[in-house]
């Protein structure tokens, strides 16, 4: 028997003895008639303990108050002329896709128009349609594909929309449930990766083909454009408009963040590998550019391109030039294409900024030309491109209510529209410190609360984390979806009753760039816990709080975080608020899109990867005898991303060990965990009535 054929064989017995070992497997079957019983059960009896707190029924209404808001910034993107925006309220819970003129936008006067009311869609055809994504045709935005979700799972249906008509297209492309991929070329022709049968899909449940698909023909009979391996995560098409001209790509994601790149000037073009390295994303195609944001060196031509780079290829003569560096404190965030010039929106020591780059043709250069901005907050880049030079950037800090500004192609900025103030601001502050980490690195995290507050110590404190997938962690005020450490959530939720809110800027995310997140990576995560570890207890030696005052909440691969701090360090934490949650490392990998992120923790079959995710995987780390708070677990049925089971089956085993656990599990909603704005509302009431059970006395 060879070699590979031996480890094959000895990942498979590891399998089949961890599965045999674990009493709770058939938790794992979604909607299996026994694991949907328990969840009802559970649901039952945690939800009537939450909900009796005379704290639960006050928040629900706060929180419905804040994502329900009209008063909210309708915030869009422009195409030929229009803006469009995707608006959820009260009366429209499933929400509506409408638009409006340029013109009445930048008055801060929007006459808008209804496109799709996916309420009234969802009633006429009898579904449970959430809201997906919408990919139009540039730089028209008439002939449309839209995404539409049975309960907020990441499978979808695509249906073909125009714009125009403001109607489905009668025998026009559509596609079944499965997580596609479309990206147009031309008004008759799509690129699409979907689910065909046997064989069309990699293990990580993706595309493993791109194919040409025209007007007219059967999906199955379209020819392969490109082909990737079945151990890829996935291959994507994807269109660039450039000045009239569609840049075609075939993106072969060999693991999470590595991604080989194919060009093709057009659909019969021949295509050719771009030399770019695996680690680096695609920003879109400038005057004939390909702009791309680089996570690892390059060296091209005699030169390197430092990590965290921005760079333009020139697709016709195979050369490169860079675009942008960012400095040591610096991390590049957003970088979003205009008609003639870029703008780049980054962190420095994790405050936003904003920047344009022109290119000077002479000189071969690229010229910086500041956004003033405010400052002291995050930035964003809601809108660029679309056919002109024209932005939209959005500004917003903890206390600070999100405002949106233009910004003219001369850099001029104009404040167009405001939120209001959802919780009174006026004597709260935040902060910006630094903690220790185990290995000696210094760690920034951000702490708000009332002065008074602060000044009195010992204060019931809400940590939130997450630490991975280059995701950084930024002091905002509302954005959609809302999350529990949104500074108006937690502002009225939290801080208005005392509590203190921390925000923590963990190794794994991109706070400080690629390298952030590299020294997280696999054999090193643990460093991202003991980040996280060090902030608790730095916000302990300074008084700020007390381990029976202090809870802490992250959810998907924050979800992770917080099982590997409650199977470390018990001790430190009151509550620990545990959503959508990894927890089962030994299976992660062949549950639902776990395969696909491999690239971030390690394959669990490799025993010498094992070695190290068996060190911290929460679920085989639970024990009797421990000083477990009572944790909360939420997730969702239909989360089709990361498997219910994770955090079905860390209940289950926790209660089984005698600790007593709090769980709530929505039927639909997806890895978001909500399908509306009143799901949302009600399961963030659930966090914070939850926190103020454990955290704060009664008449807090």
């Amino acid at each position: 028997m060879t070699k590979r054929l031996l480890a094959a064989a000895a990942a498979a017995a590891i399998s089949v003895s961890a599965a045999a070992a674990d009493p709770y497997l058939w938790l794992e079957e979604v909607e299996g008639e026994k694991a949907i019983a328990w969840v009802k059960e559970q649901n039952a009896e945690s939800l009537a303990a939450l909900e009796a707190d005379p704290r639960f029924q006050p928040m629900v209404e706060e929180a419905r108050a804040i994502l329900n808001s009209t008063a909210r910034i309708p915030y869009g993107e422009m195409h030929n002329g229009k803006v469009y925006n995707f608006w959820q309220d009260a009366a429209h819970v499933r929400g509506l896709w409408r638009r409006a003129s340029v013109e009445s936008y930048r008055k801060g006067a929007p006459e808008w128009e209804t496109v799709i009311d996916f309420d009234k869609l969802a009633a006429d055809e009898g579904r449970n349609w959430i809201h997906g994504d919408i990919v139009c045709l540039s730089p028209e935005y008439i002939h449309c594909m839209v995404e539409l979700s049975d309960g907020g799972k990441d499978a979808a249906y695509w249906r073909e929309f125009d714009t125009a008509s403001k109607s489905f297209v009668d025998g026009g492309f559509t596609l079944g449930e499965a997580k596609s991929g479309v990206a147009w070329i031309d008004k008759d022709t799509l690129l699409v990766g979907t689910y065909l049968g046997a064989g069309s899909l990699t293990t990580s449940g993706y595309p493993r083909f791109s194919r040409v698909w025209k007007r007219g023909q059967p999906v199955a009979e379209a020819p392969a454009f490109a082909e990737g391996a079945e151990t890829d995560v996935a291959v994507w098409g994807r269109v660039e408009q450039d000045g009239g001209a569609a840049h075609l790509f075939a993106q072969r994601a060999v693991s999470f963040f590595e991604t080989e790149y194919d060009y093709a000037a057009g659909a019969d073009g021949e295509k050719r590998t771009l030399p770019l390295p695996k680690n680096s994303d695609l920003q879109g195609v400038i005057d004939g550019r390909a702009i791309f944001l680089l996570r690892e060196p390059w060296e091209f031509r005699s030169r390197t391109y430092e990590q965290g780079s921005i760079v333009a290829y020139d697709l016709r003569r195979d050369r490169a030039e860079l675009v942008m560096a960012a400095a040591d404190n610096q991390s590049i965030e957003q970088v979003e294409i205009g008609k003639s010039n870029i703008i780049v929106q980054y962190l420095e020591d994790v405050s936003g900024k904003a920047v344009r780059l022109v290119r000077d043709r002479k000189k071969t250069k690229w010229n910086r030309k500041p956004v003033a901005a405010p400052a002291n907050g995050a930035l964003q880049i809601v809108s660029a491109g679309g056919g002109t030079d024209d932005a939209l950037i959005s500004f917003e800090s903890l206390t600070t209510p999100d405002s949106l500004f233009w910004l003219t192609p001369a850099n001029a900025l104009q404040k167009i529209a405001a939120a209001p103030a959802f919780y009174d601001a006026a004597d709260v502050v935040v902060e910006q410190r630094f903690a220790t980490s185990a290995d000696g690195t210094r760690v920034p995290y951000y702490l708000m609360a009332k002065s008074g507050v602060l000044a009195a110590g010992n204060a019931p404190t809400v940590q939130y984390g997450y630490g991975g997938f280059l995701a950084a962690t930024l002091p905002l005020y509302y954005a959609d979806p809302g999350r529990p450490q949104h500074g108006a959530l937690a502002g009225k939720m939290w801080v208005s009753r005392g509590g203190v809110l921390v925000l923590s800027n963990i190794r794994g995310g991109s706070e400080y760039g690629p390298k952030w997140h590299e020294a997280a990576l696999k054999e090193n995560r643990q460093r991202s816990f003991d980040d996280f570890i060090a902030i608790s207890e730095h916000l302990i030696e300074t008084g700020v709080t007390s381990p029976q005052k202090l809870g802490a909440v992250g959810r998907s691969n924050g979800g992770l975080l917080m099982g590997a701090i409650l199977t470390q360090r018990p001790e430190l934490y009151g509550a620990i608020d545990i959503g959508v949650p990894l927890f089962d490392m030994r299976r992660y990998s062949q549950l639902l899109a776990g395969a696909s992120w491999m690239g971030e923790y390690g394959d669990p079959d490799k025993p010498e990867e094992w070695a190290y995710i068996s060190q911290y995987s929460p679920y085989q780390k639970l024990e009797q005898g421990k000083p477990y708070p009572e944790a909360f677990f939420y997730t969702s049925t239909k989360d089709d991303r990361v498997h219910p089971g994770h955090a079905r089956k860390a209940v289950a085993k926790l209660k089984a060990l005698g600790y007593p656990v709090l769980y709530y599990e929505n039927i639909e909603g997806g890895h978001g965990g909500t399908a509306n704005q009143d799901q949302l509302a009600y399961r963030t009431a659930l966090e914070y009535a939850y926190f103020a059970r454990q955290l704060m006395k009664q008449d807090d």
